[in-house]
């Protein structure tokens, strides 16, 4: 069964190759999505793929890349229809 989740990244997250990493770590995994940079200093990204999938990618979110400090994950369903593939945007 596949969810769509929409994650909000809050830390040290920008400038640090996070997009990079997301797109990493789902591409690897199989899922489909975006990830992007706000202007509040936050990384979002939209994610689908199946539910078990999608609990160890949360896990490596909370992690981050080398050079980030991940200081909170905000998870939030998002309904389904992510686009094929993975992009930073």
């Amino acid at each position: 069964m596949s969810e769509c989740r929409r994650y909000l990244v809050r830390g040290q997250v920008q400038g640090v190759g996070f997009r990079s990493f997301v797109q990493r770590e789902a591409v690897t995994r199989g899922l489909c999505g975006w990830v992007r940079n706000l202007d509040d200093g936050r990384v979002e990204a939209l994610v689908e793929g199946p539910v078990g999938i999608l609990a160890d990618f949360e896990g490596r979110l909370h992690q981050g890349p080398r050079w980030s400090q991940v200081c909170a994950v905000e998870i939030v369903e998002a309904p389904l229809g992510a686009p094929s593939g993975f992009a930073i945007l």
